[in-house]
């Protein structure tokens, strides 16, 4: 636990699973001495005042971040910029005023125009997260271990990114400082080109004619299972950021395109060199991830399973 608050005031603004992980993390560290909270939704505001995840539950933007010294804004980066337009005429003087944004040039461009002069804008990207929403979801745990990227835009208060450093890295994460523009490009092939495949692919066994939906489901190999797990994440936050990251994505998109040309030659010609010689480096990688501890090694990436013993048996031996 921090040994003072490192922030008086939070106003979180959105409280799904980053929302809601970042009130149960700062409140079990004593990163911040209270904690108001907003939602679009008024069902959300009343589940985050039971679940007690803020010392305060209000109804607007504006009201959360009245006195607040520090401010994150939770919501889809789509809305980002509305969301600034609203809150800048009540933040407080000297605040910081970041975001969870994936896409962090857009973020700049949409919400810097309406941050006041004497606040601290510091976009931020915890890289962590499931596939579930809503602040039910949320865990105190999410961001130990993770990396939380900061983008500064340029003549940024070098103490104000430090100290919204020092705030993220109570609550678990560790940090880096890059360039909007770099992590977009970083963030392109590591996240957003992920979800995108997964969604295709999972989308396309859907709509085969000679596979039975219930048959996609039924026998779901560990490949497919991982990969609609990518596609149950929330809808509108991955519209928001393939349309404000396009230019980056497509980018990688087009590279991946290339390399999956590459393969099915392989495969069509019976090159097997290349292809062992491409899962023999994917496999390198893989090890290396697992390493720097981002994932278990623990087989099946942890998932429970039943027991033996629990199992039916199919048969009986003689005399049992």
């Amino acid at each position: 636990m921090s040994a003072a608050p490192i922030f008086e005031r939070l106003a979180l603004i959105g409280v799904g699973l980053i929302g809601s992980s970042i009130a149960r993390a700062a409140r079990a560290e004593g990163a911040v001495r209270s904690i108001v909270a907003t939602a679009r939704s008024g069902v959300t505001r009343r589940r985050v005042a039971e679940l007690g995840l803020a010392d305060q539950v209000v109804e607007t933007n504006a009201a959360a971040v009245e006195g607040a010294d520090l401010v994150i804004v939770c919501v889809p980066v789509g809305a980002c910029g509305a969301v600034a337009a609203e809150i800048g005429p009540h933040l407080k003087p000297g605040a910081t005023v970041s975001d969870v944004g994936s896409v962090k040039g857009s973020i700049i461009k949409d919400m810097g125009p309406h941050i006041p002069a004497g606040i601290h804008f510091v976009p931020a990207h915890p890289v962590a997260g499931t596939e579930h929403s809503g602040p039910d979801a949320g865990f105190a745990e999410l961001f130990v271990n993770r990396w939380c990227l900061l983008t500064p835009p340029e003549g940024a208060n070098s103490q104000a990114v430090e100290r919204l450093a020092a705030f993220w890295r109570a609550l678990g994460a560790n940090i880096e400082t890059m360039s909007a523009e770099h992590h977009d490009l970083v963030l392109a092939i590591t996240s957003h080109l992920p979800h995108l495949i997964a969604y295709s692919i999972v989308g396309t066994a859907d709509d085969l004619q000679t596979v039975t939906r219930s048959e996609v489901m039924k026998f779901s190999a560990g490949g497919f299972r991982d990969f609609t797990r990518i596609a149950a994440s929330d809808p509108t936050m991955w519209r928001d950021v393939f349309l404000h990251n396009k230019d980056a994505v497509l980018e990688m998109l087009g590279r991946f395109n290339e390399d999956v040309s590459a393969l099915a030659r392989a495969i069509r010609w019976g090159d097997g060199d290349t292809l062992f010689n491409m899962f023999t480096r994917t496999r390198a990688i893989r090890r290396g991830i697992v390493e720097i501890g981002q994932d278990s090694e623990t087989p099946d990436f942890g998932r429970p399973h039943p027991a033996l013993q629990h199992l039916p048996r199919p048969y009986a031996a003689d005399g049992e």
